[in-house]
């Protein structure tokens, strides 16, 4: 009897505490909380900071005049011989910090003292083909869990508190070729992610899986002639069949979706970027072959696309439209619109209403755009040069090389850009360099790469390859830039403390002047920043934090523009800035 009372009082006390305690804390971020990420200070639950991505915060404690002062508040290590590039940006929610590394692990941190509290490494196959390093690029979290991707193709969702699976889902088949890098995207209870893989001849397609369970609600493929699916049946062909496509070319058409996506709850349409047709031999796939190279707008409970728009029709030079496509309001000719906002792989920085898809404009951010001299502002279509695709191969002969500006590696590839809200402009860490590039006969293998195609890279000038942009959507007009000697392969961040944030290959985080591109701060990390650096406010204190690991493409695929920053040490650490007590 004594035995049951007292386990019928401790369960009362249990209860009362439980009652107490915050739910919000208890129960972790709902879809609506994810919502609002943009608006709350006190965290950051998503991929850009906010469901449009724009990687703005509203916090103005550290400032033009304060930035000067930042300090470290402290460094944590990923440990281990992993180490690689660190492409991630960091989620902060109830007191921890938690990044995904490189070789599909994640670590979770006390945000106050840097100290581990646990680790997950994904076990990983042998046979894994990652086009680009082994790098992932975030996590999500919803409620009590943390939501990432595999280089093996897997979703895996870890309880937040201790890093144990709690479910753990095959999205494809690595030994096709298929990888994940990208970092989830929460959407109405649902997790919304793309695949990557698209130098392997695989399908890109943009899955929903219930954020609780795992299980596929629907599935968009990207090319057309593929069938999507709602609840398991059947919802229709992406396109039409050959219609852009001769043959059964379609059935290993590229378009991977590796970058993720952005999500406009007020319309409910999630963009995602597609990636480049396989293979890069244009000349083996006539037509524009859709949807690759492309911004497609979906329906957000269906998987339906309700537009679509390609910035390289028919691409030969490996020009993957996966770039991050931000909503923003603006005025422009005096009427208020519902734009988004894309700065290419192709140089171009492109300005579309995010409601139709209807083109607005297209404006040259990079130095030279050799492929083609300008976007046609009637049908938005590139005006291709007359040499500028490479030559068809001629029996087992390689075709004619061209030179060819950017290089397939982007004006701007992975990194994230950012707009200020309170300046009206976007960031972008953009590339200047072009390549010498011809096509070879090549066969589909499964598991093969699938390019048809060579290349070597080039700079294109004397100081610099990296620059970072401030562009003017509503003009198109580039109001400042600094120059970098190493490309700029990292992520920005931009405050209403006027300032913005993005890392060097040289090992520096650094500051700017959002209004005048003046360099304002700098810290050397002791590795490449090739993450995405954040903000937040705890405890009274506005933090900065950023990952530092160099890697990614540029090292693999850089050739001789890499040898210049073989140098480069390799790193992977969380790095945390505050200001000092007053």
């Amino acid at each position: 009897m004594k035995g049951s009372f007292t386990r019928g009082l401790t369960g009362l006390v249990s209860l009362a505490v439980a009652l107490a305690a915050p739910a919000f804390a208890e129960s972790g971020p709902s879809s609506q909380d994810i919502n609002n990420d943009a608006q709350s200070t006190g965290d950051v639950l998503s991929y850009g900071m906010g469901p449009w991505a724009q990687r703005f915060s509203p916090m103005t404690q550290i400032n033009t005049t304060t930035v000067k002062n930042l300090v470290p508040a402290f460094a944590s290590s990923l440990g281990g011989e992993k180490q690689r590039g660190q492409e991630a940006q960091p989620i902060v929610y109830d007191g921890m910090i938690y990044v995904t590394g490189s070789y599909s692990r994640v670590f979770a941190f006390d945000a106050r003292t840097g100290d581990k509290k646990w680790e997950y490494d994904a076990r990983l196959p042998d046979g894994i083909m990652p086009c680009c390093d082994v790098v992932n690029r975030g996590a999500a979290i919803h409620g009590d869990k943390i939501i990432f991707a595999t280089l093996d193709a897997h979703l895996v969702a870890l309880n937040r508190h201790t890093g144990k699976v709690i479910w753990n889902k095959t999205m494809a088949d690595y030994q096709a070729g298929y990888s994940a890098t990208a970092a989830p995207m929460i959407v109405k209870d649902m997790v919304i992610y793309g695949n990557s893989g698209g130098e392997f001849g695989i399908v890109g397609k943009i899955e929903a899986r219930n954020v609780d369970t795992g299980e596929l609600i629907w599935e968009r493929p990207t090319v057309e002639g593929n069938i999507g699916t709602l609840h398991g049946q059947p919802n229709g062909m992406t396109g039409k069949l050959n219609a852009t496509w001769t043959g059964d070319l379609w059935k290993t058409g590229g378009g991977a979706t590796w970058l993720g996506g952005t999500y406009d709850p007020s319309t409910n349409l999630i963009y995602m970027g597609t990636g480049n047709p396989g293979p890069w031999n244009s000349h083996m796939r006539p037509g524009d072959n859709l949807y690759t190279s492309s911004t497609l707008a979906i329906d957000a409970d269906t998987g339906v696309i309700k537009w679509h728009y390609q910035t390289t029709p028919h691409d030969g030079w490996d020009f993957d439209g996966v770039n991050e496509f931000i909503p923003f309001d603006a005025t422009i000719n005096g009427k208020p619109m519902k734009l988004g906002a894309k700065a290419d792989r192709n140089g171009y920085f492109y300005v579309l209403d995010r409601l139709t898809g209807k083109f607005i404009s297209a404006s040259k951010f990079v130095m030279q755009t050799t492929w083609a001299d300008g976007i046609n502002p009637k049908t938005g279509r590139p005006n291709f040069t007359a040499d500028g695709r490479p030559g068809a191969p001629e029996g087992s002969e390689k075709g004619k090389v061209v030179f060819s500006s950017p290089s397939f590696l982007g004006g701007k590839n992975w990194m994230p850009m950012a707009y200020s809200q309170q300046t009206g402009m976007f960031y972008i860490p953009s590339n200047d360099w072009g390549m010498d590039i011809w096509n070879e006969p090549i066969a589909y293998k499964k598991g093969a790469a699938y390019l048809g195609a060579g290349f070597t890279i080039k700079p294109i000038a004397p100081d610099h390859i990296g620059v970072l942009r401030a562009m003017d959507p509503t003009t198109g007009k580039i109001a400042w830039e600094y120059k970098n000697k190493a490309p700029l392969w990292g992520g920005v961040l931009t405050t209403a403390g006027g300032l913005v944030f993005t890392g060097t290959p040289e090992g520096y985080l650094k500051a700017f002047d959002a209004k005048t591109g003046q360099e304002l701060w700098k810290f050397q990390t002791g590795s490449g920043v090739v993450g995405s650096p954040i903000t937040w406010e705890m405890d009274g204190e506005q933090y900065v934090a950023v990952m530092s690991g160099w890697g990614g493409a540029v090292p693999l695929w850089g050739g001789e523009v890499a040898k210049t920053f073989k140098e480069i040490s390799q790193g992977g650490s969380l790095w945390v800035f505050k200001l000092p007590k007053q």
